[in-house]
Order: C-alpha cells, then sequence, then structure tokens
C-alpha cells in the first residue's frame, strides 16, 4: 500500500506490453525508465523506437524478467512512464461530444473493458468520479489494450464533472435500474454525457437527480442488471448507430 502511494505521489505507473507502450507513447506520455529483455523482444526497430525515448535503458535476461513482469504471457518490455494530469478545461470536445462518466467505479478489469468500448466508439473523455480504484492499476492498463493512454481519462468529484457538463451544454443520461424509459427512445445525437453507477448500489442521488433523462437496458431474465461495462457498451454504440443513421 505505501508503495502504491508514494507511486501515486510521483505520478509514476508501470506499462508492459509493445501494444500499450506504443500507444502511451503515441500519445503524449513520457518515459522514465525501460527495461528490455533482448531474449524476448526479437524486434529489433521496436526496441530501438523505445530506445529513442529515454536515456535510462536496461537490458535484463529472461530470468529476471519473468520476475519483474506483471503478466503470465510476456512482451520483453517493461517501463516506468510519467503519468499526465490534464484538468478538465484540457479536455478537447468534438462538435457532438459524447463522455462517459462513471461513478466510483471499483474494479479495474471493468474501467479497462469500459476504455476499449470509449476508444471503439469514439467517445470524447471518459471522466472517473469518486474513484475507488487506481487508474493507472496494472490491471487496468491491461484489460484496456492501452486505450487508457488513448482516449482522455481523468478522476475528478462528481460536482466537478457535472459543473463541466453543464457548462458546455451536454445533457446528462443516467443508466438505472428503476427507469421506464427503454435506452433506444432516448435521443443520443446531441451532445450526451452517459452516467453509469456501480453493479451493486447503481448511481447516487446525486447523480440521478440532476439527469436529463434516466434510461434502463431492458432485460427478460431473472437479474436486474448488467455488467457495467457491458451496459456502457451498449449505450456507446446506440449513440454510434443513431449519429450514423
Amino acid at each position: 500500500m505505501e508503495k502504491s502511494r508514494a507511486r501515486r505521489d510521483k505520478n509514476l505507473f508501470v506499462i508492459e506490453g509493445v501494444r500499450e507502450l506504443e500507444i502511451a507513447l503515441k500519445n503524449g506520455f513520457s518515459m522514465q525508465y525501460l527495461l528490455i529483455c533482448p531474449d524476448i523482444l526479437k524486434n529489433k526497430n521496436k526496441a530501438e523506437w523505445f530506445r529513442e525515448h529515454t536515456s535510462m535503458v536496461l537490458e535484463i535476461d529472461a530470468q529476471l524478467y519473468g520476475k519483474l513482469a506483471y503478466r503470465d504471457s510476456t512482451e520483453g518490455v517493461l517501463a516506468v512512464m510519467k503519468g499526465l494530469s490534464p484538468g478538465l478545461n484540457d479536455i478537447r470536445l468534438s462538435e457532438t461530444p459524447l463522455v462517459i462518466i462513471l461513478e466510483s467505479i471499483e474494479k479495474p478489469g471493468n474501467l479497462g473493458a469500459i476504455l476499449r468500448t470509449a476508444d471503439a466508439s469514439g467517445v470524447d473523455a471518459v471522466l472517473v468520479c469518486d474513484p475507488l480504484t487506481d487508474l493507472y492499476n496494472p490491471n487496468t492498463i491491461r484489460a484496456s489494450l492501452g486505450c487508457l493512454f488513448s482516449v482522455p481519462t481523468l478522476t475528478c468529484s462528481s460536482a466537478q464533472a457535472y459543473d463541466w457538463l453543464k457548462d458546455k451544454g451536454l445533457q446528462v443520461i443516467a443508466a438505472t435500474c428503476q427507469s421506464v424509459t427503454p435506452y433506444h427512445q432516448c435521443d443520443f445525437k446531441r451532445p450526451t454525457a452517459f452516467v453509469i453507477g456501480t453493479e451493486d448500489r447503481g448511481l447516487s442521488s446525486f447523480w440521478r437527480e440532476r439527469a436529463t433523462c434516466e434510461v434502463i437496458i431492458p432485460m427478460k431474465g431473472i437479474i436486474d442488471s448488467l455488467n457495467v461495462s457491458v451496459a456502457t457498451a451498449i449505450l456507446c454504440f446506440e449513440a454510434v448507430r443513431q449519429r450514423n443513421g
């Protein structure tokens, strides 16, 4: 816990994997240290390109790399990165923006999966409000396949997020299990923010009281909720469908 807190205080995190490191570097993240295992990373062009981004490079053997690597399957590259610290006013919105708001998300795997959806559906930004997980958790990075670095993603309070959405003129669509309005009956062609809560507690009263509209994803089974990443994907691609229609 102390090591994790110290890392966050210094705004540092670890990336493992060729694709993830490539995406991070191409999106403005800076590398502090690079560890390469030549026995595993056979692509010399990739290795040289990574080396160009830092003067702190250490070659290690496969045995040591195996002890340091987080994944079971390894690609021969580990890097200590410097995190970005963007504010809400640094987010550049498209003409008809689509934003994801996640309230108190707990599981790194769900956050990573949502970031893949955000990248695939062209979401402008993901705001993680009052988070209960570390944005740069290794499981988040792995589950996002590097999309944590391709989609503008930042943390803030719910109050800060709402004030920003109101200032930018986005409608707030709250996904709940209590609504009677099916999600596909709502107009997502307008500038839109989807607000998603936790699977066990749903959205807080803060967001439900301020929502432009509450929507539900109709289900025919015995359960009353979907995995949060699946629900987010359904909403995002309904917006894509409507906007491309």
